[in-house]
């Protein structure tokens, strides 16, 4: 399939025509192909939840939950291990003389897990159970993908934990199966907690182990591959380079790429300049890039003069006098300065609710105040992917 076939996901506004649906009928990763469970090691400890649509494709959720318990006080453990909602715990909170706090998907605000406050003697025990925490202050449990994050005093010393689930979700990638296909660059953007990074674990085992491609993950935090020097099973047979320091990441990008051939660089959390250089860098040279941003919508990367690079970057343009009636606009205007780096951009709107952009399209037409054409890609009642092409693009209203 090559990248022209791409066009008729995205028309232009002179196409467009009423919505139509497409669902798309895959059986991408079957629970009991050879596949998938040489993907999901067999252990007592692991949880797996299976969610099955009508043509037989599976969402499989692994989460080591038994090992994210072990490094909570032994109350709260028992507290959650008979919880009826365990299986949409997202993260605990563990701050000094505050009660301890679950917060669950789709559930806004938390629930106190009892009525005594947590002691610096729990906080020491969770510390201990889990990987030296890094200069971002972010830790793991080997063998997991689960992650602690730490909040520290003036002194330095750990005086809350917020202790989130690492899952490893197979079948998600139905969401974005198809555009695999081109070869293209994708950037995912969307408020924490979303699922993006999980987005990306299962791309890497995908592109690795289905597209048969060198694949290498720029793992900064260790959120992709889990922690330890054995990345999780969940990557398949993408390799894995680990990141130092967080302000390091951009130069292994470019390491990666000079000593080990990807022909796939994956990487979590775009933040710097630097990084936005090192992923035009590398997407120069012939490389796909599978990344995520920060940022909830288009708009925001556009916005942004750290990331804009990302999708072609902005400039103001004067325009002479004939070319500003033609167009009928004011003589100064912002247009896009370059080709963008990430060919398809996602707006990960909520797990099973992505808006999809050709990014330079969407990109230029924004900038001229018109609202482009996208795809909308959702999950329905029964776990099937389905597509809405033919969309206008609101922010307000998709």
């Amino acid at each position: 399939m090559n990248a022209n076939a791409s066009i008729s996901a995205f028309p232009s506004t002179r196409s467009a025509k009423t919505s139509t649906s497409l669902i798309i009928k895959s059986s991408i990763l079957n629970l009991f192909s050879s596949k998938t469970n040489q993907c999901i090691p067999k252990r007592s400890s692991v949880s797996l939840h299976v969610s099955s649509s009508s043509d037989g494709t599976h969402l499989i959720v692994e989460d080591d939950l038994h090992a994210f318990l072990r490094i909570l006080p032994f109350d709260l453990r028992n507290r959650l291990v008979n919880d009826s909602k365990r299986g949409q715990l997202l993260e605990v909170i563990l701050d000094l003389g505050r009660l301890p706090e679950a917060r669950y998907q789709g559930e806004f605000g938390g629930k106190y897990l009892r009525s005594t406050e947590v002691s610096k003697e729990e906080l020491e025990y969770a510390q201990n159970a889990v990987g030296e925490f890094g200069g971002d202050n972010r830790a793991g449990i080997e063998g997991t993908l689960h992650r602690i994050s730490a909040i520290r005093s003036r002194k330095g010393a750990i005086v809350g934990l917020t202790c989130r689930v690492g899952r490893s979700v197979s079948g998600h990638i139905g969401m974005v199966y198809d555009l695999l296909h081109f070869g293209k660059s994708i950037l995912f953007v969307g408020r924490p907690g979303v699922g993006k990074t999980t987005v990306m674990r299962e791309i890497a085992r995908v592109l690795s182990d289905e597209f048969h491609k060198r694949v290498v993950i720029i793992d900064t935090s260790n959120e992709i591959g889990g922690d330890g020097d054995i990345p999780h099973a969940a990557i398949g047979n993408a390799r894995r380079m680990q990141v130092p320091e967080p302000s390091l990441q951009h130069r292994v990008m470019i390491e990666a790429v000079e000593n080990h051939m990807p022909e796939v660089i994956i990487v979590d959390e775009i933040g710097t300049e630097a990084e936005a250089i090192a992923c035009r860098s590398i997407a120069e040279r012939g490389v796909m890039l599978i990344g995520t941003a920060h940022g909830e919508w288009l708009e925001n990367i556009i916005k942004n003069p750290t990331l804009a690079d990302l999708i072609g970057g902005v400039e103001t343009v004067t325009l002479g006098d004939e070319e500003a009636r033609a167009r009928r606009c004011q003589k100064s205007i912002l247009e896009r300065k370059s080709p963008a780096t990430f060919y398809f951009l996602i707006e990960m709107r909520e797990r099973h609710y992505w808006v999809t952009h050709k990014s330079e399209k969407s990109v230029d037409m924004l900038l001229r105040g018109q609202n482009p054409m996208v795809e909308v890609r959702k999950r329905d009642d029964q776990f099937n992917v389905v597509i809405e092409r033919w969309k206008t693009y609101d922010r307000h209203e998709i």
